[in-house]
């Protein structure tokens, strides 16, 4: 065949009427048209349809390499569509996409808002708590979700984190025929009759101000389900600024305890790996990754270092929290790749002991922290002094 023989079609409510030209001559020269229910009944494809297989899967369409094929995705192919699922499996000179404007743009159309000052987000299946780290005084949030009594539910939600003054705006079935946008705010009853698809703008300008959580590392104590075993909040501030988080970037944490170094590292735009001996634990660092949103992110790992690490991607940082021993650190230098930044916290003298030698032999930066807050003294206050922590950080 001297053109694509995949087509990805941007499909909205309005269905044929709203295609461009090009689109209309693949469908109509099409040997077969996969898509939703919903969208092969809107393109009129007729016996070429072919519904999606439950649970979605793309190898139907690449069974079907060489014949025409066309793809009915909503709107643009490349947001939360099968666009990207389906270029990852092929040759550039396979496919072509024609899109048409997606629910992001249509919904700033609506609502009058610029695009690029809105975060966009996926909730049709994920869950609401991925809202967290941009639910804030001021925040404008446009995101799908799953069906009509999804808005609800959010709503409900919405209220737990003390966002009941937030503006919603429910849209329905946008660009066809059909559609329909209503206002209301999350403390409110919601609709009863919400129709799929849906999209939900959220408005954060009569918010209390401290809604949300923060957007440096440091994050409260309490706002985390621990045991005991968290790195303390200006320590795990301080750690987090030695680790160097960047976007993408892979963490091994290594000695989790409650994931919070891990939770932190993702809320910064990076993945993490948390390794923990200790079964118990790993509840604990799956609820609070759940709790802030970064689920998605974290990815618990049952087992003791070295011996866990060996079958791990390759990082980008490291993380030893307490516990390190010298077998640990001569198994571990090997499986970083040049550039990986590697940081360590010692509260024992044995620790701080191995972490000097390691500096002078391996360089880096060496650092001891000593903090004390104040609390009651008899009739008055004094500085209670925590545990000083020596941290070693080294780029290998």
């Amino acid at each position: 065949m001297d053109k694509p023989w995949l087509t990805i079609i941007g499909l909205t409510e309005d269905g044929l009427p709203g295609l461009p030209d090009a689109s209309r001559e693949a469908l109509a020269t099409a040997d077969l048209v996969f898509g939703g229910p919903r969208h092969l009944a809107l393109a009129g494809v007729a016996d070429k349809g072919r519904p999606w297989p439950v649970p979605f899967d793309i190898a139907p369409v690449l069974a079907a390499r060489g014949r025409r094929v066309v793809v009915l995705t909503s709107g643009d192919p490349f947001w939360h569509g099968a666009g990207g699922t389906l270029a990852a499996h092929l040759a550039p000179d396979e496919w072509v996409a024609l899109p048409v404007a997606g629910v992001i743009a249509l919904a700033c159309a609506r609502l009058g808002w610029r695009a690029e000052d809105a975060v966009t987000l996926g909730l049709h299946a994920a869950p609401f708590a991925r809202l967290r780290p941009h639910l804030a005084r001021g925040c404008r949030i446009i995101a799908t979700l799953r069906d009509g009594a999804a808005v609800a539910a959010l709503a409900e939600w919405l209220r737990g984190q003390g966002a009941g003054a937030a503006r919603l705006t429910v849209m329905e079935r946008l660009g066809g025929p059909a559609e329909r946008i209503r206002r209301t705010r999350a403390g409110d009853i919601q609709p009863d009759d919400i129709a799929a698809p849906v999209a939900i703008a959220i408005d954060g300008a009569d918010l209390p101000r401290g809604t949300g959580i923060g957007t440096v590392p440091g994050r409260a104590d309490d706002d985390f389900a621990h045991q005991g075993q968290i790195t303390k909040s200006p320590i795990r501030a301080m750690t987090l600024a030695a680790l160097a988080p960047r976007p993408g970037a892979l963490l091994w944490d290594i000695g989790g305890g409650s994931g919070a170094i891990s939770v932190e590292w993702a809320l910064a735009g990076g993945r993490a790996i948390c390794i923990e001996p200790r079964a118990d634990r790993l509840d604990l660092i799956r609820q609070n990754s759940a709790s802030f949103g970064v689920g998605h992110l974290v990815t618990p790992v049952h087992g003791r270092a070295p011996d866990a690490l060996s079958d791990l991607p390759e990082p980008d940082a490291v993380f030893i929290g307490g516990g390190g021993s010298a077998a640990l650190f001569e198994a571990l230098w090997p499986l970083m790749p040049p550039g990986t930044r590697l940081v360590a916290n010692a509260v024992t003298l044995e620790t701080e002991s191995l972490l000097t030698a390691l500096s002078a032999r391996r360089g880096g930066d060496l650092i001891r922290i000593d903090i004390a807050r104040a609390a009651p003294l008899g009739g008055m206050r004094g500085w209670q002094p925590s545990r000083p922590v020596v941290q070693w950080a080294v780029t290998a």
